[in-house]
């Protein structure tokens, strides 16, 4: 069902459009939080480490695709709400034959280089050959994985957040047992992980096109929509590169944090995996409330109503910031019992406890940021978001470089750089923000005295 957010209470619509892009997102987090927890508890820290230096390589990939659904749905968005719906078909129509050869291109290059890149990483010989079989199978879930957050972008810039969780509950479920299969039963490592985590991506995208094709008029594929728009192809990458510049910057400082942990040895590299799953679940819902008032903003921008963007922010930093103070009570008061759940360990859980505590304090900047980051992509500057992105990592790993090398603080560095980071997002978003805030206000007044 689509829901057209032009119109009706801000809040309580903010409030029921992300609460189900939060859970789907939690629940698609599983897929790689499972796979940790099982290798972590059924095979090794070795494996674990593996599965974690994998992660943030296959998120850079992952949210290039991400990035093209993106600034589409952005630009579905703004048609939906002008009611232009022949230019709609036409976007889902381009953006899904570009994004398909991008994916294949990426799953061939991805298994070709994929030994070179992990060499470059510096992944430790013992854990390398578990490491490259994972990935290599990983990667040939890509094209999945682009169909799935292609439509369900889809459906969410018409107002439907609420299907792509269905389905993404069902695939995650399956996933779960999957590799209690592969893992416990047949005993194939994180090789068994990798396999469930492809099929069940398959099945998700599988889910949501029967669904639109069934139930979506608006988004049904027909032969005679089935078009490559080239102006709308320039401008959906001109959307979509940004946006994928912008999320690629976060995966890219995060691979250069990898580095450095890596250097610390097995225990910390497992406990680093381990947080770093903690850290997905606790940052996502804050970019979901992000993503949800950028759908909202998109559509109220196509309509001309000024007014319901400055509320519609207003309403989503509200959810922000409560969701921050919310996480750090969370991850602060049960740290141990959280990490106890990936490893048995006790080296491994006492290094991920120090990291949870200390950066658990820090939560609610993030929540400011991401909410900061949804208002300009909901308006269309999304140059704005790269650049404060692109400070935020350049901060970050410079920050941890002396830290980690000079200082000697181990773990606990990493908090320490992510709060640098943060502060430096602020002051480079905050200024833009006025500016935009003022001139909106001016517009509205504008349009008041006409």
């Amino acid at each position: 069902m689509t829901k057209d957010m032009t119109k009706g209470r801000i809040m309580p619509m903010l409030i029921r459009f992300s609460i189900p892009v939060i859970l789907g997102n939690l629940f698609q987090l599983t897929y790689n939080a499972v796979d940790s927890i099982i290798v972590g508890r059924y095979v090794g820290k070795g494996a674990l480490a593996a599965v974690g230096i994998c992660n943030p390589i296959m998120t850079l990939l992952i949210l290039f695709l991400n990035g093209l659904s993106m600034g589409a749905a952005i630009i579905m968005g703004t048609q939906f709400g002008a009611k232009d719906y022949e230019t709609l078909k036409r976007e889902i129509s381009t953006t899904l034959i570009s994004g398909s050869i991008f994916s294949l291109t990426l799953t061939i290059l991805g298994i070709i280089f994929a030994g070179p890149l992990l060499r470059l990483m510096r992944v430790h010989d013992d854990i390398y050959i578990l490491t490259l079989g994972y990935i290599r199978i990983i990667f040939m879930g890509l094209g999945f994985t682009f169909l799935y957050n292609f439509f369900a972008s889809s459906l969410r810039a018409l107002g439907d957040s609420t299907r792509p969780l269905y389905f993404l509950i069902i695939s995650a479920i399956l996933n779960v047992f999957g590799d209690l299969f592969f893992v416990i039963v047949l005993k194939w490592g994180v090789i068994g992980c990798a396999v469930s985590t492809v099929v069940s991506e398959a099945l998700a995208a599988l889910f949501c096109f029967v669904y639109i094709q069934l139930e979506i008029e608006a988004l049904r594929f027909k032969r005679e929509n089935f078009v490559f728009d080239r102006e709308l192809f320039k401008k959906t990458v001109s959307y979509g590169w940004v946006s994928a510049m912008q999320q690629a910057t976060v995966q890219m400082g995060k691979i250069g944090i990898q580095g450095m942990v890596d250097t610390m040895g097995v225990s910390v590299a497992a406990a680093f995996t381990s947080v770093n799953r903690v850290d997905d679940f606790a940052y996502t819902p804050q970019q979901n409330i992000g993503h949800s008032m950028t759908a909202l903003m998109a559509q109220n921008k196509g309509a001309g109503k000024s007014d319901r963007l400055l509320s519609g922010f207003k309403c989503g930093m509200i959810l922000e910031l409560c969701y921050g103070i919310a996480v750090f009570i969370a991850c602060f008061c049960f740290a141990r019992t959280i990490m106890s759940f990936f490893s048995k360990d006790y080296e491994v859980i006492k290094e991920g406890v120090s990291y949870l505590r200390l950066i658990s304090f820090m939560y609610i900047l993030p929540a400011m940021t991401n909410g900061v980051q949804g208002y300009f992509r909901g308006i269309g500057d999304l140059k704005i978001t790269l650049l404060s992105s692109f400070v935020n990592m350049g901060v970050r790993v410079l920050a941890a470089i002396p830290l980690v090398f000079f200082m000697h603080l181990g773990i606990e560095a990493l908090p320490y750089s992510y709060l640098a980071g943060w502060l430096a997002m602020l002051l480079v978003e905050c200024p833009l923000l006025y500016k935009s805030i003022r001139e909106n206000m001016a517009d509205k007044k504008s349009c008041k005295i006409k």
